[in-house]
């Protein structure tokens, strides 16, 4: 990102620098419109804005106010400056624009004194990671300085776009880890269902519901529904079934006895609560998205290269796990809100030409219709499972999107539909409602061992001699009109 900073690193990284990086976190809220020549942006609207690492936000729900979430510039552990490393995040049915704060342990620097209470939390969550050099300017990204800061971040971030002056709010019901996505469906009763992956090698799945009914029109963004719920870690047992285990304080290991001693405490620590209740310990879970028309749910699970032979289990049967593989969850009658669920692997991927992989496809799957390294992924309308991959450079082959089959004789069986440039994964696609229009996300193109700013791998899009390379959203059509796939 930033010309002749390689050398001398991280002297490098002056101050400057690192803001910029901190006004480069977070996400954009654009405004664009379907217009005779195509989709563009609407320059100038009053809902366009920009949401960074330092950005004024509210701490919602269990969490909000705890001594573990106060810091010296917000002694009321209410309200935190901005997100960062966001991932797929999600869309509820008001609306709003769910953002997940995944690695966040990377922007972190520092070293906690010897017997700190905050030494195992950090830890747990890879704190401080030191990826960023924010710590040697902004004293709160240094946990010597600031030990809680850590704890502010890695929680769901709730936006209302609808309403460009309105703050945004970190729902703390929801948990605190590593998230990838925050992918919503409404249970029979109207309950809010959100399924999250906790993106790091073995560790876990995990869905929210919420205490009340979705209501169009009363209940949503202003009256906190994500605010009040239970938390739900995964276990996938060997007979097929899913056990849903509650993250309640007080209930089995989650007691004071063990560290915690609120509810609060149980959110902070998400993950150790997860360990104490015996998750199943997951292939580096990403996207999981449900589809109300069937009651499924699919998690991608985009590999694992340090597990070991000796250490598989049911849900995650090889090891090491290169490529990845997809779970189907079927939820009972469709119920969401279901606390067992039943639990099948869709495909383990990888190439099935090649024995040694252990690939599992629906032998209807071409040479080219096979992937790795499942991330993103989304539904259309006809139950067609659209999978974007990271991590393809174990194959040879570049990242994209691929069309997999989840019901009749095709079931398991990939298309390949869309390839990105070298050096980038394929993020967040997303289908408009009437499945003529797919927008994906390019990002990272030019990333790649030994690149540079100087020396990207791609200059794509523009591939001027000077361009640098750019991330970029995508619109996908069909010449002629009509569903994408159809």
């Amino acid at each position: 990102m930033f010309p002749g900073v390689t050398q001398g690193y991280p002297a490098t990284i002056t101050r400057e620098i690192a803001l910029t990086e901190i006004a480069a976190h977070g996400g954009t809220i654009v405004e664009i419109r379907k217009t005779e020549i195509g989709w563009r942006p609407v320059i100038g609207s009053p809902f366009n804005r920009r949401i960074m690492a330092d950005t004024p936000m509210d701490i919602y729900g269990p969490a909000a106010g705890h001594p573990r979430l106060r810091t010296t510039d917000d002694p009321s552990g209410t309200l935190v400056l901005g997100t960062m490393n966001n991932c797929a995040g999600g869309i509820t049915p008001w609306g709003t624009y769910l953002m997940a704060e995944e690695n966040i342990n990377g922007n972190f620097l520092g070293k906690l004194p010897e017997g700190h209470p905050e030494a195992d939390n950090h830890k747990r969550m890879g704190v401080p990671g030191g990826w960023y050099q924010w710590g040697r300017h902004v004293d709160r990204f240094d946990v010597s300085k600031e030990p809680n800061e850590p704890n502010r971040f890695g929680w769901v971030v709730e936006v209302n776009i609808a309403d460009p002056n309105s703050r945004p709010r970190k729902r703390t019901a929801l948990g605190r880890f590593k998230h990838e996505g925050a992918e919503t469906v409404l249970a029979p009763d109207g309950r809010v269902v959100a399924y999250m992956g906790d993106d790091q090698v073995f560790d876990y799945v995990y869905k929210f519901v919420s205490a009340r009914a979705y209501v169009p029109g009363v209940t949503g963004f202003e009256d906190n529904l994500l605010d009040e719920g239970t938390l739900y870690v995964a276990r996938f047992d060997a007979d097929g079934t899913l056990a849903w285990l509650p993250l309640v304080h007080g209930q089995g290991p989650l007691t004071a006895e063990n560290g915690f001693h609120s509810q609060a405490d149980v959110l902070i620590e998400t993950r150790r609560a997860g360990d104490l209740l015996g998750a199943t310990p997951m292939d580096r879970p990403e996207d999981v998205e449900a589809d109300p028309r069937t009651g499924r749910a699919y998690v991608m699970l985009t590999n694992n290269k340090g597990r070991k032979a000796d250490d598989v289990n049911v849900a995650n049967p090889r090891g090491p796990n290169r490529f990845g593989h997809i779970i189907e969850i079927v939820e009972p009658g469709g119920d969401f809100a279901s606390e067992t669920s039943r639990w099948e692997i869709l495909v383990k991927c990888g190439d099935p030409g090649a024995a040694e992989v252990g690939a599992v496809w629906n032998p209807l799957t071409s040479e080219n219709g096979w992937f790795a390294s499942p991330d993103n992924c989304a539904i259309d309308a006809s139950g067609r499972l659209w999978v974007s991959t990271d991590g393809n450079d174990d194959t040879g082959a570049a990242d994209g999107l691929w069309a997999l089959e989840t019901d009749g004789p095709r079931r398991g069986t990939g298309r390949h539909f869309f390839r990105v440039p070298v050096g980038a994964e394929l993020c967040g696609p997303r289908f408009t409602s009437d499945g003529e229009t797919l927008f994906v996300a390019v990002q990272h193109p030019g990333d790649g061992d030994g690149a540079s700013y100087e020396a990207p791998t791609t200059r794509w899009p523009d591939f001027g001699e000077a361009s640098p390379p750019r991330p970029s959203v995508m619109v996908i059509t069909r010449e002629g009109g009509g569903p994408i796939g159809g």
